[in-house]
């Protein structure tokens, strides 16, 4: 299941990340998005969906929902 599958408020752990780019590994790796890690989907919007990751809240795209397994 993607991020963009998953139901708001509950928390997932990341399976792994499907993306051909390094530098949007590296990128999500430095937000702490990684396999192992915990992550909740706050809210899902129109193009995309609110993430919280550690301390943090991201606003991230359907695209990159669609590469976050968990």
């Amino acid at each position: 299941m993607t991020l963009r599958d998953a139901v708001e408020g509950k928390e997932y752990i990341i399976r792994r990340i499907d993306t051909e780019d390094e530098e949007l590994d590296a990128f999500l790796f430095t937000l702490g998005c990684y396999s192992g890690e915990a992550i909740t989907v706050v809210s899902h919007l129109k193009g995309g969906c609110v993430v919280s990751i550690k301390d943090g809240r991201y606003n991230i795209d359907n695209q990159l929902a669609e590469a976050i397994v968990v």
